[in-house]
């Protein structure tokens, strides 16, 4: 009898330590249907050290345009279309026939007009058509259970587009304390943020930038349910060669 009533407090302990309830993962929870927020439409990631760009260069007179584009330009064919003008520490990159630009700092719209009219100014084309593209605008993620990455096409990510992207998070995340890691101005800043409320919209973290980490962590009580799981499959072990050996005994004696 004491076994069994150590057993049904044990279980009842596990079946506390894995209650969830909606208040705390649910997401939005205060928005309805008469919310309505404004966001910034115009977010346009700034390239930075050890960003990597594609840029594509095409005129009518194509011949002309081929020593701009080194890196296979706007041929998704080439084999080096992957590869790209790599932004040194110094925020510079080389460019074919212009030498070194400072990128650091500049959109890739910014990019795409200085580019063009170096070329136009400089008569080393006419009508250029330049195209700048990220290589590289991933966003990273880190929990307790290991890390993945997304790579964003369309250079705008949010803070729920990449929780979504990244197959969400599950009950046992922490909503209150799911970290934003990004470089500002060369130092690693930390920001959290909470997806269960519309104040988020509202959060200078809310658009990514490329090369952002979000880091989570769980609740405590699920490394209690685990530790509880740990220790439970020890005893249901235990209590197994114990009926074991009192069956032995028994059929010994008999």
């Amino acid at each position: 009898m004491r076994i069994k009533s150590l057993v049904i407090i044990l279980f009842l302990t596990g079946v506390m330590l894995s209650c969830i309830t909606p208040k705390k993962v649910l997401y939005l929870q205060d928005m309805d249907e008469t919310t309505q927020i404004e966001l910034e439409n115009r977010f346009e990631a700034v390239i930075s050290p050890y960003d990597e760009l594609m840029i594509g260069v095409s005129s009518s007179e194509k011949e002309l345009a081929e020593p701009f584009n080194v890196f296979g330009g706007l041929q998704s064919n080439s084999n080096n279309y992957n590869r790209g003008y790599l932004v040194d520490v110094n925020g510079n990159i080389e460019f074919p026939e212009i030498g070194q630009i400072h990128v650091a700092g500049m959109t890739r719209l910014q990019l795409q007009n200085y580019i063009r009219n170096v070329l136009e100014t400089g008569e080393l084309l006419q009508n250029p058509f330049v195209n700048v593209r990220f290589n590289n605008f991933k966003i990273f993620f880190l929990s307790p259970e290991g890390g993945s990455s997304i790579t964003i096409s369309n250079e705008r990510c949010t803070f729920l587009e990449a929780l979504a992207l990244s197959g969400g998070i599950d009950k046992y995340t922490r909503r209150d304390k799911i970290g934003v890691l990004r470089n500002v101005e060369g130092k690693m800043v930390m920001h959290y943020m909470d997806p269960r409320s519309v104040e988020i919209f509202n959060d200078p973290f809310f658009l990514l930038q490329q090369n952002d980490f979000i880091i989570t962590e769980s609740i405590k009580s699920k490394y209690y349910k685990d530790e509880f799981n740990y220790w439970m499959s020890w005893l249901a072990f235990v209590t197994s060669i114990s009926s074991i050996i009192t069956m032995i005994t028994v059929l010994v004696k008999k």
